[in-house]
């Protein structure tokens, strides 16, 4: 019978671990593969806005998962919304997550962002400094068919070059997203495939970027910042989007690679 009691026992706390919707299951997967969960599922502790001291109130935690509540308004349109980051800044590393979208919804994920201000104060958007890898609900929003060959569907490096094969489920289901950053190489892998490879700070890099938005006839702000992504030290923040739509993010883990 003590045997029966401790196999029983077992099963229990095995269907608890698995029943954990986020955060203390990332914490468990961390440890086992070495990353680390950046969110806890409970707390936004490491997490500020943009630009802000705080967290702006359009985001939230529901059950467990990181949320942006979208304002009907467009990008950052809620009155105490906008993007946020995580506060330590990554050079070499792996970050892996999960996500899901409302119908029609948009979001990102930005990675080696820089947090830059103007002269007279006001703060560059985060995307004048940090490649975004889409999150969109390709059937629904229109971003989808604009940009070059699905170069702005999910996992697509925005803008510049899609993800193939584009294998993203529809909105309201999970799919999983992974970053790669190591010495310039960028891989970005979409429920469990890898979708596209790239190049930061070479000749192949300099001319995607001045063959998109972020060029120095469209955008003459963001260009420098583009081509040097990182800065200096090759580091900068990894950021969620406000675009003024629902999204949920979970169990979001780095791994540093240095």
């Amino acid at each position: 019978m003590k045997k029966l009691f401790t196999l029983a026992a077992a099963c229990l706390a095995i269907l608890s671990v698995s029943s954990c919707k986020c955060g203390k299951k990332v914490q468990q997967d961390a440890a086992a593969d070495d990353a680390v969960a950046i969110f806890d599922g409970e707390t936004f502790e490491g997490w500020r806005g943009y630009g802000k001291d705080h967290v702006p109130a359009a985001w939230t935690i529901e059950d467990g998962c990181l949320k942006i509540n979208g304002s009907g308004r467009g990008e950052a349109g809620a009155v105490d919304g906008g993007d946020i980051i995580y506060t330590t800044e990554y050079g070499n590393f792996e970050l892996s997550l999960e996500w899901k979208v409302a119908k029609g919804s948009n979001s990102g994920i930005f990675y080696l962002g820089k947090e830059l201000q103007r002269e007279d104060g006001s703060f560059l958007p985060i995307f004048f400094s940090a490649p975004e890898y889409q999150i969109l609900d390709n059937e629904n929003h229109p971003d989808a068919q604009l940009g070059e060959n699905g170069n702005r569907q999910s996992a697509s490096l925005y803008d510049m070059i899609p993800a193939v094969p584009q294998n993203s489920k529809p909105y309201g289901e999970w799919n999983t997203a992974k970053i790669i950053v190591y010495k310039g190489t960028v891989i970005h892998f979409q429920n469990d495939e890898k979708v596209l490879e790239y190049h930061l700070w070479t000749d192949e890099w300099k001319a995607m970027v001045d063959n998109c938005k972020f060029s120095e006839e469209h955008c003459p702000e963001a260009y420098p910042h583009m081509l040097n992504v990182g800065g200096e030290n090759g580091k900068g923040y990894i950021g969620l989007q406000d675009h003024g739509d629902d999204v949920w993010y979970r169990n979001i883990k780095v791994k540093v690679l240095d």
